[in-house]
């Protein structure tokens, strides 16, 4: 299997930084439950050409990490999408390391969703908490329903193998990213063979130098894919095709902007076989536009979005932190260039 560096775009296929700069509208949108230690979520959407993209890498990024992020707004929103194969896209419910007793009231504001994703391993958290939400949405969707968990690369092998003997019994569609190296990943799979849990890898693709060093070593039986850490759906297509496994196309708490260049990344997908990550804007307690990319009959549209100016106003950042994200922007930019 060959390497794939990060593609990212050519000096030449960059425009101008004012252009980005003078264009650029930076929220902070509340979320509806604590998600990923966050109680709101930063991002900066732009207009281009091609319609409105977005810019959001985690504030914990640096310039060099955050470069792929830029290439994947600007391949949105300059750029030229892939054919579509499909107009809406299956996404699964995200539930976040809520209380079981929370549980249903969490994915009630997924409508028709059928799929569960379990975020595990949660810091200051035991895995009897984990049992107990896993077991939660296991009685939400049904026995014919679907349900994967989520540990971010919060266990070693040993307590990957220990939480994924536990929570088999509640038939778990996949583990995502149970460890957080790929030698782990691969020990761990090799562990757990004879449970039934194929184990899948998100930020051992997304964060990688090369992201398809997981699939060569054999250590993931399916990839969790995403457009903007991957330098957009063009560079993230390339992945996929080069990877030769399964994927699923997830999202990392964008707006509806965000979530929309994700649906063209699934809607291009040859063979998608699984429910997205991708129904995330039912965690936002506000958006960039008024038709969100929410859930219906646990699909979503594969739309272009129309951002509302009144929205970005009344959720604009102030002057500090519009500055901070400028100042990422540029250095997210000088990378590219360099």
């Amino acid at each position: 299997m060959p390497t794939a560096d990060r593609p990212t775009p050519t000096p030449s296929a960059l425009p101008p930084l004012a252009e980005l700069v003078e264009g650029a509208h930076v929220v902070r949108l509340p979320l509806r439950t604590r998600f990923r230690g966050l109680d709101a979520r930063e991002a900066l959407v732009v207009e281009g050409p091609s319609g409105w993209t977005e810019f959001s890498p985690f504030v914990e990024y640096d310039e060099t990490e955050a470069a792929a992020w830029l290439a994947a707004t600007i391949d949105f929103g300059w750029g030229r999408l892939p054919d579509m194969r499909t107009g809406r896209v299956a996404v699964n419910a995200t539930l976040p390391a809520v209380a079981a007793h929370r549980v249903p009231d969490v994915l009630s504001r997924y409508r028709g969703c059928r799929t569960v994703k379990v975020k595990v391993a949660e810091r200051g958290q035991t895995l009897a908490d984990d049992l107990a939400r896993v077991a939660a949405a296991r009685d939400w969707v049904g026995p014919e329903g679907r349900v994967r968990v989520d540990a971010n690369g919060g266990w070693s092998v040993q307590e990957a193998e220990e939480a994924l003997v536990g929570l088999a019994p509640y038939g778990l569609e996949y583990a995502e990213q149970p460890c957080a190296t790929v030698p782990e990943l691969a020990e761990l799979r090799r562990r757990v063979s004879g449970l039934g849990v194929p184990v899948a890898a998100d930020e051992s693709v997304r964060k990688a130098a090369d992201p398809l060093a997981v699939a060569r070593a054999g250590a993931a039986d399916l990839l969790v894919v995403k457009a903007q850490p991957l330098g957009g759906v063009t560079a993230a297509l390339r992945i996929v095709a080069a990877a030769g496994l399964p994927v699923v196309v997830s999202s990392a708490i964008d707006t509806s902007v965000g979530l929309s260049m994700g649906a063209h990344l699934a809607a291009a997908v040859p063979d998608l076989r699984h429910d997205c990550g991708l129904g995330t804007a039912a965690l936002l307690g506000a958006d960039v536009t008024h038709e969100p990319l929410l859930p219906v009959d646990g699909m979503i549209d594969v739309r272009r979005v129309a951002v509302d100016v009144d929205l970005l106003r009344r959720h604009a950042v102030d002057d500090e932190r519009r500055e901070a994200w400028l100042e990422r922007l540029r250095a997210s930019y000088a990378v590219l260039s360099g």
